[in-house]
């Protein structure tokens, strides 16, 4: 029964969030509405509340659930792959198992997406929830501390970074580029060790 119950939570706060999506592209995030994206979803505004503070949360909402996606599979790797190539399989592997990772948006997406990441409450919505989680899943592995260790912490915080860095250049690139090529561009980098890159002009 738990089971079943659980199910019902999960679906409702995914429907809320395709619905939160659905509608930023349509009208622009900044014209949507808390009860916009409740009656869209087909339930009240008190079941929206109870499953997200803002609007925010509800369109981050599906990249936070691939990063918790990610983090089970990162726990899954096997024990003699290398840190960074055990990091970038699990990033992209639920972006690349719902077809999400060849996606390439259109302008009007481009720009509401922008609207999205540019906003502090989706950035901090985004990752704020599972960072300590990643940090004990990077200690685990590696064998340190998460409370004193200081290597889990910074490993982690790449991980953000990267994330954060493909996303911003994703909805400014033109022409318009898959997500997940930047995501492994981004990881390449960190693997080399951030050799300088120069752009000739």
């Amino acid at each position: 029964m738990t089971g079943l119950r659980e199910r019902k939570k999960l679906d409702t706060r995914r429907a809320l969030s395709d619905a939160a999506l659905e509608l930023a592209f349509e009208r622009g995030l900044h014209a949507v509405t808390r009860e916009d994206i409740a009656a869209r979803a087909g339930v009240s505004l008190r079941t929206f509340n109870n499953y997200f503070t803002n609007k925010f949360e509800a369109v981050a909402y599906r990249q936070t659930e691939r990063m918790r996606l990610a983090l089970n599979v990162f726990r899954e790797r096997p024990d003699d792959e290398p840190l960074w190539s055990a990091i970038e399989a699990a990033v992209v592997a639920p972006l690349e198992a719902e077809g999400a990772g060849g996606v390439v948006p259109t302008a009007a997406q481009r720009a509401t997406i922008m609207d999205v990441v540019a906003a502090p409450e989706s950035r901090q919505a985004m990752s704020a929830h599972l960072v300590d989680d990643w940090v004990a899943a990077i200690a685990d592995r590696v064998g340190a501390d998460p409370s004193r260790d200081l290597y889990p912490r910074l490993v982690a915080g790449v991980i953000r970074a990267v994330s954060e860095a493909a996303m911003d250049a994703y909805v400014a690139a033109d022409p318009p580029v898959p997500f997940v090529d930047l995501l492994r561009r981004g990881f390449d980098a960190v693997r080399a060790g951030l050799p300088e890159e120069r752009v000739d002009a």
